[in-house]
């Protein structure tokens, strides 16, 4: 049976991972007849973010790690804790997590940095040439990971596929029920909620996502 990790940022879209996407990659990785293990980096979130009111609440700090236990049932791990051996795949869900907890493209863009824990987590898959899967925001980081050139999708916004050119990459505009595939870096890259209107239009590419990163292994 192969076996994907799945590198969650919290839980939340506006400051973690979006759940409906998480949910979904879950649901059609075990659909598809393989299993998953989530993983979070262990350190502080950017801020936390009020979901009711969209506020930031000021006074308040969480951890990725431990938010991210609420989406994967207390069924999570530290990316320190990795084997990759042990590991066929990684798939990466979006939400504004990914962007300011993963790495910091949210504040900084183009010139974002990743977070220490979450490269060293990425590249013991690129190093091993296992296939890895981004959604919705997460592809801003393959630029950063994987060498020039590299190609993957956000779907239309032209702002932030300008600066995954400038980064490095080459961004292809896409559908939302559609994938970008790099086979040469075995990367895949999807839109989701950067598109989506609907989670039913967020799950067709997601789907399609899973199944060709459990096939390029």
């Amino acid at each position: 049976m192969k076996k994907v990790a799945v590198l969650l940022s919290g839980c939340g879209v506006f400051d973690g991972c979006e759940v409906n996407e998480a949910v979904l990659t879950l649901l059609t990785i075990a659909t598809e007849g393989a299993s998953y293990q989530c993983f979070a980096p262990d350190q502080e979130q950017m801020h936390v973010i009020d979901h009711l009111s969209g506020n930031v609440a000021e006074m308040e700090k969480r951890n990725v790690l431990v938010e991210s236990a609420r989406i994967a049932r207390g069924e999570v791990l530290a990316t320190t804790a990795l084997e990759i051996d042990n590991f066929d795949a990684l798939i990466i869900p979006g939400g504004y997590g990914a962007a300011k907890n993963l790495c910091d493209f949210a504040v900084n863009g183009a010139d974002c940095e990743i977070s220490t824990l979450v490269e060293s987590f990425i590249d013991q898959f690129k190093q091993a040439q296992k296939p890895v899967g981004f959604i919705c925001i997460s592809p801003v980081m393959i630029p950063k990971i994987y060498p020039q050139g590299a190609t993957g999708t956000i779907g239309t916004d032209e702002e932030t596929a300008a600066a995954f050119d400038v980064m490095g990459g080459q961004h292809q505009q896409t559908n939302v029920d559609d994938i970008v595939v790099d086979s040469k870096n075995k990367v895949v890259s999807t839109p989701a909620y950067m598109l989506a209107n609907t989670i039913v239009e967020a799950h067709k590419g997601i789907e399609k996502l899973v199944k060709k990163v459990i096939a390029l292994t």
